[in-house]
């Protein structure tokens, strides 16, 4: 029970309110740390995951690397259809391991091997050398014309994106000519012709050096190259696609212009810009932070340090120089000595470089040096099945799939997404992708301009967050139903505080109403003022509230036990008739001097049955029936009151009081057996009492292993008291 110094002059407003400002200080801070460690739980999660990402990059770009590696290694002369085998002086040639069909993958999703001369020449491995039958190097007829149609599709699209010039049709013969326009190149401010594709040398003899090999330095370099590799050159710049006013007159007819430019538009049509994603990178930030700290060698911009170096090489080659075959001779006797000579050669081969072209195909492509000419050797890669093997696979693979989208970007530019977005080209709206970013990083050289960005779809939670989750959980239930009970226990203590004040109104009208009246009444009657026939009316009088008196206090002292859980109760075999018969005796007198007329009855059966009770509380009980019936129906029409006993067919015995008044409402009915409980207002009722009474029945007949129920009847109430029968 709360203190009576807490709740004296608290109403369920004003306590209601206090309960309120108590259940949130102390529901805040809970909340507050609950959150305090949610956040570190997601924090963490992020940081793991952020690793996983890390991680993942960097075998991506492991894997990426190594391929790219074993590309490098190829020879010069592998892009050629024959190459000289082992020793250069065994002269013997076979076919380049490039010019198998279908193409080997050095790196994933290779549509084919290609070559571009200082001429402008373009040619692939798939393709004989020119002048010599197929056939005399076992390729038959539909073989032929599967590498043929390959051949062009590579040329088609390197032409599609002002790589080289379409050629109207294609010989036999692994190069394919090309038309090249005569650019003007500057040189050191000054416009120089270039004669063939290549500048004129002898009007630059005086500008700069040559380099080693015979290869120009400086921008003598420039000046040495055709149309097509100044194409190469500005690849890798951003926006490097060339404009198509950029290439001379007469370069490209109308539909290949309008199809560059279609293409050109397309691309920018379908691609996202990274600086357009909105993705959040605070947490990213702070991890980064806290990996500066730690490792000391993080980059700026989160990438990997390229520790491996990127340089030139040198390397000598043997090429076959003449290859005068026979008709119909077959390949092994066409490499014999008598057929080949070889040249040995020496070049300088540049490392790799990467560029996305217009079209979406990936090109690695590298530059050559042999003999102060310089050629293009490259790979023409389908970048979605580039994508979807190096990257997609191995992000398919990690759990990092189900919580995140992986975008790659080239530059600034989106062109593939993986788990949260569309992951079969590129995506509609840069809105698709927005979220918090987890990771991102270039990958190493030559893929430098290639990015990886993670962005966050659903961030799980840690390993501890089911735990926290369940403890929430607990904490809310115990606060929520702790604070629940503690407002109905609050609420039952102010009614109860209400009700005992009303008690004590009510007993101390109850004592001084009868008080007064014995008082005057024996005042007359010790005087003799009182007449002679009046004073037996005077003794009745006295006597009735002297019983009134005695039946109040024995009420406030059953109450008082029944309070400290030490009710009085001796519980004897008696037999219901005779039972009967002296609760009649003690409450006759009581129901005729209020004016009503007691009716007994009882049944057969029930008189001759027999119940464990205690005689006096069920006197009690029974008294304190009669006397509930007698003020609640004081103006009934009928001023009745029947006591009745029978028994029931589950062997009990069932003792009713029914009385015709105007009944209980059904909103009361089950308070009415509460402490204290009065159906009217001290200010407005009419009837006496101290609503202790029905209270006292029902713990008595608690107490006597019986039951007490209420029922409405036309007219009146029925008070129902059942009692098991022992025989």
């Amino acid at each position: 029970m709360l203190p009576n110094a807490l709740i004296k002059g608290l109403d369920e407003r004003r306590f209601r309110n206090l309960l309120v400002l108590f259940f949130l200080a102390l529901a805040v801070p809970t909340a507050v740390l609950i959150w305090q460690a949610y956040s570190q739980l997601k924090w963490e999660a992020f940081h793991q995951y952020r690793g996983a990402a890390e991680e993942l990059t960097r075998r991506i770009d492991t894997g990426l690397n190594d391929m790219i590696r074993t590309a490098d290694a190829r020879s010069f002369a592998d892009y050629t259809f024959l190459v000289v085998s082992g020793d250069p002086n065994a002269n013997f040639v076979q076919r380049s391991p490039l010019s198998d069909l279908p193409v080997i993958a050095d790196v994933p999703g290779v549509m084919g091997y290609f070559q571009v001369d200082t001429e402008g020449t373009f040619s692939t491995p798939l393709l004989p050398p020119p002048g010599t039958e197929p056939a005399s190097l076992g390729i038959g007829g539909n073989e032929y014309n599967d590498r043929l149609r390959l051949a062009e599709e590579i040329q088609t699209i390197l032409a599609d994106n002002r790589l080289v010039q379409p050629r109207s049709e294609l010989g036999v013969g692994g190069a394919i000519g090309l038309s090249v326009a005569t650019p003007a190149i500057v040189v050191d401010g000054e416009e120089r012709a270039a004669v063939g594709g290549r500048s004129d040398a002898r009007s630059l003899d005086n500008d700069v050096d040559a380099g080693p090999e015979g290869r120009p330095s400086g921008q003598i370099a420039a000046a040495n190259e055709s149309y097509s590799q100044q194409i190469f050159d500005r690849l890798n710049r951003p926006g490097s696609a060339a404009e198509p006013s950029a290439i001379g007159a007469g370069t490209l007819d109308p539909d290949d212009a309008a199809r560059a430019t279609a293409a050109t538009e397309q691309s920018a049509r379908r691609s996202s810009k990274v600086s357009e994603l909105k993705l959040d990178a605070a947490l990213q930030q702070k991890s980064e932070a806290i990996e500066r700290e730690s490792a000391k060698e993080q980059l700026s911009d989160g990438g990997f340090a390229d520790t491996r170096i990127r340089a030139k090489r040198r390397e000598k080659i043997a090429l076959p120089e003449t290859l005068a075959a026979a008709e119909g001779d077959s390949i092994a006797n066409l490499t014999g000595p008598k057929d080949l000579r070889i040249s040995t050669f020496e070049s300088e081969i540049d490392p790799f470089e990467f560029s996305l072209l217009d079209s979406g195909h990936l090109v690695l492509f590298r530059k050559v040096w042999r003999g102060g000419e310089r050629y293009i050797q490259g790979l023409l890669v389908d970048q979605a099945a580039f994508t979807q093997y190096v990257i997609g696979a191995h992000f398919v693979d990690t759990a990092l799939s189900a919580m995140s989208s992986l975008i790659v970007a080239y530059q600034d530019s989106v062109i593939q997404t993986f788990g949260g977005g569309d992951q079969s080209g590129y995506p509609d709206f840069a809105q698709e992708l927005d979220g918090a970013l987890l990771y991102r990083s270039r990958l190493t050289a030559p893929l430098d301009s290639l990015e990886l960005i993670f962005s966050i779809t659903r961030l799980p939670p840690g390993a501890g967050a089911t735990v926290l989750g369940w403890v929430t959980v607990v904490l809310a239930a115990v606060i929520v139903g702790g604070f629940a009970l503690l407002y109905r226990l609050g609420l039952s203590q102010i009614n109860l505080a209400r009700q005992q004040q009303d008690f004590v109104s009510a007993v101390s009208h109850e004592l001084k109403t009868p008080l007064t009246s014995i008082r005057m009444y024996g005042e007359m009657l010790k005087e003799g003022w009182a007449a002679e026939d009046k004073r037996q009316s005077y003794y009745e009088f006295i006597h009735d509230e002297a019983e009134r008196l005695s039946r109040l206090i024995a009420n406030v002292l059953q109450l008082a036990r029944i309070t400290r859980n030490e009710p009085q109760i001796n519980l004897q075999p008696v037999n219901v008739g005779a039972l009967m018969r002296d609760t009649e005796s003690k409450i006759s007198s009581q129901a005729e001097r209020a004016g009503f007329r007691l009716r007994f009855n009882s049944s057969d059966a029930a008189e001759k049955a027999t119940i464990s009770i205690d005689a006096d509380c069920f006197a009690q009980i029974i008294i304190n029936l009669v006397d509930n019936a007698i003020k609640f129906s004081g103006n009934a029409a009928e001023k009745t009151i029947d006591v009745t006993s029978k028994r029931t067919s589950d062997s009990c015995i069932q003792i009713s009081v029914r009385d015709f008044g105007p009944g209980i409402p059904k909103d009361q009915r089950q308070k009415i057996f509460e402490l204290f409980y009065r159906s009217e207002s001290e200010l407005t009722r009419e009837t006496v009492g101290t609503g202790i009474g029905l209270a006292i029945v029902h713990q008595l007949t608690l107490a006597m292993n019986g039951s007490v129920d209420m029922v409405n009847v036309d007219p009146g109430a029925e008070f129902r008291i059942t009692f098991s029968a022992i025989d």
